[in-house]
């Protein structure tokens, strides 16, 4: 099966005035074309004498777009993407407060306002119900992660202390040891894993954000299916879906943070910059070396940018005239990492499948009923 390249998908979605925003009678810079995917940014009245800046991206949500309409066009086709075999990664990037986390994870009611993660749940599960028979049958696991401080911690571990080693293998790349894996059969299920990690995920008040992230978070949908041809023999197919909210750059300037907060924001600047590097090593076309290593997320995400993956970016930012800074430099960024080529391939009868062990522990079974250890079964 050949592996053609494609580039990473980027959209980019803008949140409305907030009340403080509002009261302060800030003014809206950034206009959107949905139709052609143009973002433009004004510099304010303040500095009317810079010229607008413009970018072109893969689709464009202004404030006033409905989480349906965002996830149809960019999650939905990486979950069927997923069912086929590959591996998908979706996430969100912007300045803290800009919405990363009401895109991933949005509220539980009204259903309207719910986010990527849940809709995926939902997604994965009808497809496997039309899907599903006598000839497929599927296996879900579920794991959720959260970088926090550099340090890797599994958020569904019932140890308040737990930190995590990455480690890498030839044949499935990095991976998390001992990251705790659940399988899953409803999405009842994966909603209770979620609201349990949510729950020992590090938030924190700034100036900026009064629930902000602290963290990194992965959450890790595994899908295996396993389809038996009409001649008796089985072929099994897994795709990997990472759903990730970053943690949203900051200026220490503008969130106040100090002790704990203000090292919490060192950690997470030094790892977006990280990511950051990586994306310019991948599309300036001289780079021999993109430094993955550099940090846990970017050594997480290795495979997400110039790997195996098909990727969406979400970049996240807010409409206000204070935040220029911060919005074109979230522009910029997500204006490279559209560059970036990946060469997604289909994981087909992979050596680490769940759904090929249950398999032969049953026909080892069997042949233990049936009194003949050494035959078939």
């Amino acid at each position: 099966m050949g592996r053609s390249s494609e580039c990473v998908k980027v959209v980019v979605r803008c949140r409305p005035l907030n009340s403080d925003e509002k009261r302060d009678k800030r003014e809206m810079i950034v206009d959107m074309d949905w139709q052609t995917g143009g973002v433009t940014l004004h510099a304010g009245s303040k500095a009317s004498t810079d010229p607008p800046k413009s970018f072109a991206f893969d689709a464009v949500f202004p404030p006033d777009s409905r989480q349906d309409d965002l996830y149809q066009q960019t999650a939905a086709p990486i979950i069927e993407n997923v069912f086929e075999g590959y591996n998908g990664t979706i996430f969100a990037y912007g300045q803290t407060g800009t919405g990363k986390t009401f895109t991933m994870e949005g509220v539980n009611e009204p259903p309207e306002l719910r986010g990527i993660i849940p809709r995926a749940f939902h997604h994965i599960f009808d497809l496997i119900d039309s899907r599903g028979g006598q000839t497929t049958e599927f296996l879900v696991r579920a794991s959720y992660l959260e970088i926090y401080n550099e340090e890797v911690r599994d958020l569904l571990s019932r140890q308040v202390v737990n930190k995590l080693d990455l480690k890498e293998d030839p044949s499935t790349g990095v991976y998390v040891k001992d990251l705790t894996s659940y399988v899953v059969k409803s999405v009842k299920e994966c909603d209770k894993l979620r609201n349990f990690g949510a729950d020992n995920r590090h938030v924190g008040a700034t100036k900026m954000n009064a629930d902000s992230s602290r963290s990194h978070s992965v959450y890790t949908i595994t899908v295996e299916s396993c389809e038996t041809r009409p001649d008796g023999t089985s072929s099994i197919r897994m795709g990997k879906l990472n759903l990730v909210d970053l943690a949203g750059s900051e200026r220490q300037a503008k969130t106040e943070a100090t002790g704990e907060r203000l090292k919490e924001a060192t950690k997470i600047n030094l790892s977006l910059s990280a990511l950051g590097n990586c994306i310019s090593a991948l599309v300036d076309g001289k780079s021999k070396h993109v430094p993955y290593r550099d940090s846990k997320l970017t050594r997480l995400l290795q495979d997400s940018l110039g790997g195996n993956t098909k990727t969406v970016m979400v970049a996240n930012m807010g409409p206000a005239d204070w935040n220029y800074d911060e919005t074109i430099s979230t522009l910029r960024y997500a204006n490279r990492a559209k560059n970036i080529q990946n060469k997604p391939k289909i994981n087909e009868d992979p050596k680490d499948a769940m759904l090929r062990e249950f398999q032969e522990e049953i026909a080892r079974l069997r042949e233990k009923l049936q009194g003949r250890p050494g035959g078939g079964g």
